[in-house]
């Protein structure tokens, strides 16, 4: 696991990757790239719009912790962010078989239910606790996690994270920003999941 630590922003570092726009990138419209998430379709946030990143082949840089190191190369990705304090990123792999494609969401989920133990064990001082959501309805299905850290200099984060396939199409989508489990938008997270999932191919 891959995480970089800011002391004003540890767990939604997708915010400050939103910003930039990286080298190389490619259409949401090309014929052998899912289509990602309109901004739009993303949790609502109370006072400001979402903006959205390009369509960028490769790793995510930064990496979203807990999962960012099983992602590999051949991973298609796109930052959002809003005015304030919350970004989310959506993550799409094409494998080359609908095994290998359950498998790689599998390795995902494996790494999301011990997230909150492996973020302590490589930062000693943040607390982390995560919940499971449950399962969202959509092509092959969707698994929604929420992880809290609160860092010893004060931060406190919530992450929200879900993996969903359709076919041999994996895609992982972050959202996050600061607060508690009780910021956490459950319902509308789940309801950007589904859109995520569904609009694959």
């Amino acid at each position: 696991m891959s995480v970089r630590v800011n002391k004003g922003m540890f767990a939604a570092a997708a915010v400050l990757a939103a910003s930039g726009v990286a080298a190389g990138t490619v259409s949401a419209s090309a014929a052998d790239t899912p289509r990602f998430l309109a901004p739009s379709e993303l949790p609502p946030h109370a006072s400001s719009d979402w903006y959205a990143g390009p369509v960028t082949p490769g790793q995510p840089d930064p990496l979203p912790m807990c999962v960012g190191e099983a992602l590999p190369s051949t991973s298609v990705h796109r930052t959002y962010r809003t005015d304030l304090d919350t970004g989310a990123l959506q993550v799409t792999v094409v494998e080359r078989d609908e095994r290998r494609a359950k498998e790689f969401a599998a390795l995902l989920r494996k790494k999301l239910d011990g997230c909150a133990e492996d973020v302590m064990k490589e930062y000693p001082d943040i607390t982390a606790k995560q919940k499971y959501y449950g399962k969202v309805n959509a092509e092959e299905g969707a698994h929604v996690y929420g992880v809290h850290t609160v860092a010893s200099w004060g931060a406190s984060d919530i992450n929200m994270f879900s993996v969903g396939r359709d076919g041999r199409t994996v895609t992982l989508v972050q959202w996050g920003q600061m607060g508690n489990f009780a910021n956490a938008q459950v319902a509308d997270f789940k309801a950007t999941t589904a859109k995520a999932v569904n609009k694959l191919y």
